[in-house]
């Protein structure tokens, strides 16, 4: 099964990648404790065939962020899932055990099609799934936070929102100001006789949760990393790797908890 979702922005595709890497690390911390949450094992930089980048290796420990029942049916240990990713920027691709997103960053509107380049018969069976940032009827109810909104947020160092019902069009009519688009092509399989379909469908709407949650925080955190450096983000990675070890052992489970589907 395959889905894309196009996430569009008032960003620059060099200085996404900062926002980007800042909001990861941030987004993590939220989402650590009580035993549960992510463990970065690897991070460090790669080079294969010509192409470089970063890449990374975390665990995610999950039992209670999934619905009651998926839990029921997953043997002891399912719910640890190890995420590899390789991240060349523009281009990003994760691959684990049943899901693998591939990203393009694109300075456009979402006006290109078949971005990843797909073989015609692949490409018919792809969904096509925009993502408004500034819509929160797209944002579950236990999801949303006023202070990550972007309809509501005005940034005081880039002068940026709040974004109106109307921004996408309002940025396409100002062809001097920064924009993007991430293609993001989710790929889930998953081979479980009498429960693929059901399985494929909750984990393609929680990656659309996933990213809707995080571009609208992406936004609304802008002040935050507007003005850091890669060497900045990279350094920060290194203490959020730390602070993780620490807040997965203590505490209560925080953060999401998936919708009972």
């Amino acid at each position: 099964m395959y889905v894309v979702l196009q996430v569009k922005g008032y960003e620059v595709v060099q200085k996404y990648q900062v926002g980007q890497l800042f909001t990861v690390a941030e987004a993590s911390k939220n989402e650590t404790g009580g035993g549960e949450g992510i463990e970065v094992l690897i991070n460090e930089p790669y080079e294969e065939e010509g192409e470089k980048g970063q890449y990374t290796h975390k665990v995610y420990h999950l039992k209670s962020k999934v619905p009651g029942w998926l839990r029921y049916i997953a043997p002891e240990g399912a719910l640890v899932f190890h995420e590899k990713a390789w991240n060349a920027y523009p281009y990003c691709r994760t691959d684990d055990f049943l899901i693998k997103i591939e990203t393009w960053h694109k300075p456009d509107m979402g006006t290109l099609e078949n971005v990843h380049d797909l073989d015609g018969p692949t490409w018919k069976t792809v969904e096509v799934v925009p993502i408004d940032i500034a819509d929160k009827e797209a944002v579950a109810h236990g999801d949303y936070k006023p202070e990550e909104d972007p309809a509501l947020f005005k940034s005081t160092k880039t002068g940026r929102g709040p974004l109106s019902p109307d921004w996408k069009n309002d940025l396409m009519n100002k062809p001097d100001c920064p924009k993007m688009c991430a293609y993001k092509l989710v790929t889930v399989k998953f081979k479980w006789w009498g429960l693929q379909t059901k399985v494929e469908n909750f984990i393609h709407k929680q990656e659309k949760r996933i990213f809707t949650n995080f571009h609208r925080q992406l936004f609304c955190w802008i002040d935050n990393w507007v003005e850091l450096t890669m060497a900045d983000i990279r350094r920060m990675e290194e203490e959020t790797k730390k602070e993780l070890e620490e807040m997965r052992e203590k505490g209560n489970v925080r953060g999401t908890s998936a919708t009972e589907e």
